[in-house]
């Protein structure tokens, strides 16, 4: 998870319908986060070739007042899988932005704790291979409270803008996961092609924060019009 820093008014336009957006220290984030799925089911079922796969994501950080207080959620701005039909379903069911390409990934899992391993995920936009990667070193530590990863890691429900002005809102769950903090990290690619000009000039430059998280078995429940 690569975290940088964002002029909020590039986020606003952004913004589905009863939302707004999320500050952290009175600063608004975007987040490039790799990972994989793994044992993907719907509704408790397995598809066969779509069980395993890479995404990359571009999201930032909305809340909406519920019943219960703020729900705290993130919006996604683009979604990459190397799975057409994923795609195809999520972009046609759910308006989410998915888009499909080449993709892979790369982990060193059998590394000593005092050596630095590293994760990576690339994809290919439109011609040109994209990376991201971070190093880290030793055991995952607990997020501290407060911290800028717990307000990273810690959003719990997705908001996603429909063709008709409403807004689908869907609760995440998941244990709340245990981090490495970053030695390196990088996110290379023509990220102007890839996400836009107005993005990616704030995606050029070293990333505010990054971590990896440990990852967990995740539930995502059906989502709701408001």
């Amino acid at each position: 998870m690569l975290n940088y820093v964002i002029d909020p008014a590039i986020l606003k336009p952004l913004l589905p319908a009863g939302t707004e957006l999320d500050f952290f220290h009175d600063r608004t984030y975007v987040s490039v986060v790799g990972f994989q799925f793994l044992d993907t089911r719907v509704r408790g079922v397995a598809i066969p070739f779509h069980r395993h796969f890479e995404e990359v994501n571009l999201r930032f950080y909305v809340r909406r007042r519920g019943p219960e207080g703020w729900r705290r959620g993130v919006v996604f701005i683009r979604e990459l899988v190397p799975r057409l039909a994923i795609a195809l379903v999520a972009r046609t069911f759910y308006n989410e932005p998915y888009a499909a390409v080449p993709m892979w990934h790369h982990w060193d899992a059998a590394f000593p704790n005092d050596q630095l391993r590293t994760a990576a995920y690339g994809w290919k936009w439109r011609g040109i291979w994209h990376e991201i990667a971070i190093g880290v070193r030793g055991a995952p530590q607990p997020m501290v409270p407060g911290s800028e990863a717990e307000f990273i890691a810690e959003h719990y429900w997705g908001y996603t803008a429909q063709r008709d002005g409403s807004t689908l809102e869907y609760q995440v769950d998941h244990p709340r996961w245990q981090v490495w903090p970053a030695e390196q990290a990088r996110l290379t690619g023509d990220l102007a092609g890839c996400y836009g000009e107005n993005l990616a000039r704030f995606l050029t430059g070293p990333p505010a924060s990054a971590f990896l998280a440990e990852g967990s078995a995740v539930t995502v429940f059906g989502g709701v019009r408001i």
